[in-house]
């Protein structure tokens, strides 16, 4: 894997994360753990954050950035998540799904697996690798995304087996965004110690579209009930909500605390971010961050 000179978003964001924090923020009510992706900071003197997510791309990454990113998690006592996109985030320089399924069946892409978990295997904090996410969406978001179940599992198979050959001590989630019959891309329970879940709330979006708010319950109750058949922990690996003052409240109280009957529930990881992709309807980049959520009545 060649690193480029120049420092990617990953690497960009952990320098915001150590030399600028923003804001601070608390973590919702609640015993339920808690973890944030939060590239600038704003979480990082909250003691009730327990882990600590991390995106990066398999290519181009800048590989001395989770270094940094491993001392910002053990210093705060955080476990990691990370979430391994298999592309570059350079826009133009992107494989087809077809270049891309071809080199993970050739072994093209061992050697970016390889080299990203050997570091990961070398953290001093416990980390689960969270590989190719949301893979039932045919939104077009995702070039992993959309691929018949047998061509993904066999893709989530291989890059997990050469992640342990390095590094055998990692836990691995396999993450659906939770929509129907996401089933069918269950790679098996050799392959799988926990089961990742997204859940967004967009209150305009709702108000417009569906005719009716959701809470974070209404979003999730579906999504895990099909998850926990699988009998494994179950996370909420993506999170975010947007809305007025009632809606904010509501989800920020909830999402701790209205978790009665979801056993398998075992942590909520928030999305501290602006949206990378368009919500559906024209609805643009939803800003998550916990100072933007809270829209003006």
């Amino acid at each position: 894997m060649t690193a480029k000179p120049m420092l990617t978003q990953l690497s960009a964001a952990l320098a915001g994360s150590l030399l600028c924090a923003g804001a601070a923020f608390a973590a919702p009510p609640g015993e339920l753990p808690f973890g944030v992706y939060d590239p600038y900071g704003a979480f990082a003197d909250d003691p009730d954050v327990q882990i600590e997510h991390l995106f990066l791309p398999w290519q181009d990454v800048y590989l001395p950035s989770l270094a940094e990113a491993d001392a910002y998690a053990a210093e705060r006592g955080r476990a990691v998540l990370v979430t391994i996109e298999p592309w570059t985030w350079t826009r133009d320089e992107r494989n087809r799904p077809e270049v891309l399924i071809e080199g993970i069946n050739s072994g093209a892409f061992d050697g970016n697996m390889t080299t990203i978990c050997e570091i990961l295997g070398g953290f001093q904090s416990a980390v689960t690798v969270r590989w190719a996410h949301e893979m039932e969406d045919r939104s077009g978001q995702f070039i992993w995304a959309g691929w018949e179940p047998d061509t993904y599992i066999g893709a989530y198979r291989h890059m997990v087996d050469v992640c342990r050959s390095v590094a055998p001590d990692l836990d691995f989630m396999w993450s659906p965004l939770g929509l129907e019959e996401f089933e069918v891309y269950f790679p098996g329970e050799d392959y799988v110690d926990v089961i990742g879940l997204s859940v967004f709330g967009l209150q305009p979006w709702e108000q417009d579209i569906l005719g009716e708010e959701r809470s974070f319950r209404e979003i999730l109750q579906p999504r895990y009930d099909r998850a926990a058949g699988f009998g494994l922990p179950i996370v909420v690996a993506e999170l975010g909500f947007v809305g007025d003052q009632a809606y904010y409240d509501r989800w920020f109280n909830d999402v701790r605390q209205d978790i009665e009957g979801l056993d398998q529930l075992v942590a909520v990881v928030y999305f501290n971010q602006t949206e990378v992709y368009p919500w559906p309807d024209g609805y643009g980049l939803p800003d998550w961050r916990f100072d933007h959520n809270i829209l003006e009545d």
